[in-house]
Order: C-alpha cells, then structure tokens, then sequence
C-alpha cells in the first residue's frame, strides 16, 4: 500500500524531470502531493446536451468525436478544429496549438468537454474546453464536476497534478491515518483526515470541500499552537542560573528612571514592569515587546540592562542592521555611561582586536550578526535582547542565547501582530505591548496622492524643506535598487535618486541609501542626513525601522501597493519623532479601486495593531483556498482573520494536553508536530 512518506520519483508519469519540477512546490513525497491543496474550483458540474446549449453557459457536454483536423490560419498559425456529436446534434470545437490532440481524439473516440460556449462567427463553439475522454469506468476528474484548480509551476498544469492525485487517492488508497481523538472531532464537528484528504481534492460540493478545507486548517492550527506550548514548557524546564535580585536593586533602578530626560509613559512603566517581574523569578524571562515605531522600546530595554548591570551581569542587544545596531549603541551609551556602565559596538565595519574584548570588561554588548563571531565571548551573560527578532534565523537567535547559561531573553518588535496569531505562533511567549506614544509625538497627516498631482507634491516639498527654520528634511521611497524589466511601472531608488537630483531638486542636497551599499557608505550617508547636510534621502525600505531624523517631516513612498499597511506605518513612522509638524505622501500607479481604498485606510487610521488586523482581513488569507500568502509563516490552507477556527484550536490543544503533556498517547500526533519544532530551542 502506498505510504505518505513514499517519494514522488517511485510514482507512474513522475520521473527526474517531473521530480525536479515538484521539487519546486515544496513536493518531494506522495504526502507533500496530497497536501498541496487546490485554490479555488471550476464548477463544471452542469450537464447539458447540445441541442439546449446557449452562448455565455458554463456546461459539460459528452459525445462522440466525429471529425477533427489541424487548419492553418492566414497568420499561419495552427489551430484544431473537431466536431462533436450527441444524439440531440453536434457542435463545433476550436483549440489552439495543440497539434497533438488529432493522434489522440480520433473520429469515434467518445469525450467529455467542460468549458464556455461562446460565438465563433454566426455559430455556437466550445473554444479551447477541457475534455477527458470516457472510458468503460466514468469518473470523471477534469470534467463534469466541481474540478480543483491548483499552485502550478513551468511544466506543471492543474491537469497534471489532477490526474496524479486522482490516481493516488482512487487507484492506490494511500495510507491516511486519523491523529486526532475521538472526542476532539466529536466536539468540534471535524471531517476526518481521509474524508477531508478526498473532499478537499474532489469534493461533491462547495459545502463539501468547505468543510474538508476547515479540518485540514483546523490541524495546521492545532499543530502551531501545541509546537508552541512545547517550546514553553521545554523552556521553562531550564533553571535559571542568574536570578536577579531585583528587591535590592530596585531603589537604583527607580532612580535611573526619574533621572532620564524624559517621563515614562503608563505603557513603558507598565512593560518595565512586567519585565522585571520575569527578572527576579527563578526562570529565564521569554518575553516579547510590541510597540509602534517611536513608542520607547529602547527606553524599556535600556532599564532592563540596567537591572542587569546592577545585578553584576553582562547584557546583549542584537540589530538586524548597522544602522539600527549603531543607533541603539548611540542611546544606550549616552544613557549608562554616566554610571560606569561600559558599552561596546560590534558590527561588520567596526575593527575591533581580539585581545580588547578579551581583556576588557565590557558590561553591554550591541551589534549586528557580528555578535555571533566565535571571538565573542561573555563572562557572564544575564540578558540577551534581540530587536526585530522576525529578521532573524532561528539558529542564529539560539546562537546567540547559547553564547551564556540560560540568559533572561528580551525580543523586540516594532511590526504590529494581530492578537489571532499571538494566539497562536506567539502564544509561548509573555507579550508585552506599549500602546501609547509619548508626549510630543505629533500625529503625521497622510494622503493617498493621484499620479497627476505629482508635480505639484515635488513643489510643495520643495517649499517644506526650505521654509522657516529649521530646515525640514525629507525621505522618498522606492521599493526596488535597480531597475526591473517585468516590474517597469516600480520605480527603483537609484535610476530615482538620478532623476530627482539632476531634474526635480538640484538646488537641493541629496542623498542614496539602499541595502547593497557596504557599511561605511550607509553609515556615512545617514550620518549627513542626520547632521542636516542632506535635505532629501533617497532610499529602499531599508529604513523602515531604527532610524531617528529629528527634522525630518516629510515621508514619501513610490509604489505604496506593493507594501503591506504595517510596513506603511512603519516607515511612516519615520517622521513626526518630535513636536513638528509632518506628513506621509502614498504614491501609487494602480487604478485598481480596493488598493486605493486599502492605502486610505492610512489616511484615517494611525494605531499599528489596528493596521495590522486590517491587513490580515484584507490580505492575508488571499484566496479562499489559497498557498502561503503575505505573512502567513507556515500556512498553507488556514488564516489568521480566522479567530472562531484559531480558538476552537487552542481549546482543542489545551483538552488534548491536560490529558497526556507528553502525546505519548498520541504518536502520530506527536510525529506531525516535528516540522513545527526545531533541534535546537530558541523559543523568542
């Protein structure tokens, strides 16, 4: 019998060529086959004769071949013409280059045509339908009922995946083993895994393959939130070694805080809070922090270092990049070199010998991956934060915590995450969430501009920059670097910067900042920028998070459609970081009138988390029966805006481990939840 975990090479039709492609979709075993799942139907399931047949009807029609011929066109080129009969009349089909169908519809042959009849002339056809041809066992799967339209790629139509998975379920009845317990199907009204497996491929009905489609969402939900509850418990079982004594520290700590230039917000000293709390516990913290771009995460990890450095332990702060990393070196430093506390920089352009970092007593390390290299080594780490922790692997984040012995682990997050996946591929760690701005942060006022006021909106920038003092400063955006042949409407940042500099702004001072720039020429751009010798940076998204221009008021992004809402925020979040006045410009080619009205709700909404749900109910699911779209990590077939399925999942989760912790009751279950885990536990 054929197992889930055969490989697709030992299947009929699918040799090294076909295996290749596969390879492609993420296929490689007859389950990953079963798996990848149709996106959507063709409803062929209308039956008609021919004599009944109108123009417009989406119909099957069975009959029999009574001629077929290739024809040339005046443009030469070839197109099959074939006459079907039924006992009601004939009609005619037309294909386009397929030359081969006259070695294999041969006048006789009985078929079955799906498609919609159309005029061809002054007659009824059926133009380039599919067909099947009826053997002595009818059943059909590419014609005359609901049929699945799936992911392809070069070499691999739905017709072909149709008719190996067709041959897979029905001809071989692979091994479909049920993981859940009775009483959880039971309890949530659950397809089985084999019924849905069949009904999701070749369902009966659209009632059918819904509710094939919510079991099969159901586990991807169920296998997240129990990998999660794993990682915590795994976690937790680690002893903490460094216990902070925050008790004793605490007056020290109170009197860091009322000594910053600044007052803490309700949201930042309810974090700090929370985060010492997870400090002085006899466990390792496993927390992250969410907060809007400019709500003072770093403030809130500084006080955490802090504690640590008075609790006589090194800390760690990790950036996904040069900029960022030196940024938050630039603001810890200045905050804890007054008490003594040492800090050091370490990232890709910073030289710094061996011998200093072995023999110097450094209390803080920032940096880039740089922290990684071998030849960093701590004495004894307490706390490891990690900022934008989504940008780095899995592997690297544990590099980094096995670096000391069960440090205190802080993650940073400036992207909003919608609760319903906090529920899920967040829910083993505490969640933190600074939900207001500090005083002064002024609200950035945001259009959607038309393409025809274009020239307009470079004048009106030209008279922000160079109105009263101080001089404003502005960012425009450009999703791509270089210039791209099938994408020639997105505008790329360097043909850009050209055009802006030589044509639009040249009595104005620009500057280029992209991603393949090395780290000195990015550092060096942006530290003009900040200096005010640059009125305009031109750039990628690589300033989306970290960087802090004081009098920089205006934000301007080419080719808002092809940015999510959050990541919108996120760089419109780059101007208005003080008391003055400022403005987001969304420019976008589309006429398409659902992204413009998604790009307004930028005009009227300003909270991220809010941003984000928006996002997911508008993008992230894609289509009903869609792959992996716009941020759904691991998914293939459930969403996030699902939050009823997510919860009757959780529910689920928490019944089947109050039973058995350990699934050893459950072995297939337990076997399934492998590729939701990792070797190594790096659960931030």
């Amino acid at each position: 019998m054929l197992q889930l975990s055969t490989p697709v090479t030992l299947l009929r039709m699918v040799g090294p060529m076909y295996a290749a492609k596969l390879k492609k979709l993420g296929i490689s075993t007859v389950g990953d086959l079963l798996y990848h799942l149709p996106f959507r139907y063709e409803d062929y399931s209308i039956i008609a004769k021919i004599s009944s047949l109108q123009a417009g009807e989406k119909v099957t029609v069975t009959g029999a071949v009574k001629s077929i011929e290739n024809v040339y066109t005046k443009q030469r080129k070839k197109i099959q013409k074939a006459q079907l009969i039924d006992e009601t009349g004939e009609i005619e089909i037309i294909w386009y280059n397929q030359p081969f169908l006259t070695n294999i519809l041969k006048s006789g042959t009985r078929i079955s045509i799906s498609g919609t009849t159309t005029w061809f002339g002054s007659h009824l056809v059926f133009e380039s339908p599919e067909y099947e041809i009826i053997k002595q066992t009818v059943n059909f799967i590419h014609t005359g009922r609901l049929v699945p339209i799936y992911p392809e790629t070069a070499g691999i139509t739905s017709k072909w995946m149709r008719s190996r998975i067709s041959s897979i379920l029905f001809k071989f009845s692979p091994t479909i083993i049920e993981f859940l317990p009775n009483s959880t199907l039971t309890k949530f009204k659950l397809m089985n895994e084999r019924s849905s497996i069949y009904s999701i491929h070749f369902p009966k009905t659209l009632s059918q393959a819904s509710e094939a489609r919510r079991r099969l969402a159901f586990d991807e939900l169920l296998s997240l939130i129990l990998a999660a509850d794993i990682r915590r418990r795994m976690w937790q079982k680690e002893a903490v070694s460094q216990r902070f004594q925050i008790r004793k520290i605490k007056p020290q700590i109170l009197q860091f805080i009322n000594q910053l230039p600044f007052k803490l917000t309700n949201a930042q000293n309810k974090a700090v809070s929370e985060i010492l709390q997870d400090l002085g516990m006899n466990k390792s913290m496993n927390r992250l922090l969410e907060g809007d771009v400019g709500s003072g995460k770093t403030v809130v990890a500084t006080i955490a270092i802090f504690a640590s450095c008075l609790s006589g332990y090194q800390s760690t702060l990790m950036a996904p990049t040069e900029i960022l990393a030196t940024q938050h070196f630039n603001t810890i430093s200045g905050l804890l070199s007054p008490y003594g506390i040492k800090v050091i920089l370490l990232t890709g352009a910073t030289k710094v010998k061996k011998e200093l970092l072995k023999k110097s007593n450094f209390d803080v390390f920032i940096g880039t991956h740089a922290l990684l290299s071998e030849h960093v080594s701590f004495k004894k780490l307490g706390l490891v934060v990690i900022d934008e922790q989504q940008r780095f692997g899995v592997e690297q984040r544990a590099q980094l915590r096995e670096k000391g012995k069960s440090p205190h682990i802080l993650t940073m997050t400036a992207t909003p995450i919608p609760r319903s996946i906090a529920l899920t591929i967040y829910s083993d760690l505490d969640l933190s969430i600074i939900d207001e701005m500090p005083k002064g942060r002024v609200r950035v006022k945001t259009w959607v501009v038309p393409p025809v006021k274009r020239d307009a909106a470079y004048s009106w920038i030209r008279k922000q920059i160079i109105s009263t003092p101080p001089r404003k400063q502005a960012f425009i955006i450009c999703p791509l670097i270089d210039e791209s042949e099938s994408l020639a409407t997105v505008k790329a940042v360097k043909v850009e910067y050209l055009g802006l500099k030589e044509e639009i702004f040249p009595d104005l001072h620009l500057g280029l900042l992209h991603g393949k720039l090395k780290g000195g020429a990015k550092n060096k751009v942006l530290e003009e920028f900040r200096q005010g010798k640059l009125d305009i940076l031109v750039a990628t998204p690589v300033v989306e998070v970290g960087i802090d221009i004081p009098n920089a008021t205006i934000m301007m992004i080419e080719g808002a459609d092809r940015f999510g809402l959050s990541q919108l925020h996120q760089l419109r979040g780059r101007v208005g970081r003080r008391n003055l006045e400022s403005f987001c410009l969304l420019f976008s080619e589309t006429n398409n009138p659902k992204t413009l009205d998604r790009l307004k709700l930028l005009e009227r909404t300003y909270i991220g988390p809010k941003l984000a749900e928006l996002d997911l109910t508008l993008r992230g699911p894609g289509q009903l029966y869609g792959t992996k779209q716009h941020g759904d990590p691991g998914l293939k077939i459930a969403n996030f805006s699902d939050i009823a399925l997510i919860e009757e999942a959780k529910q689920a989760a928490d019944n089947i481990l109050s039973v058995d912790q350990s699934l050893s009751t459950y072995p297939i279950l337990k076997d399934r939840l492998q590729k939701y885990t990792i070797e190594k536990i790096a659960p931030d």
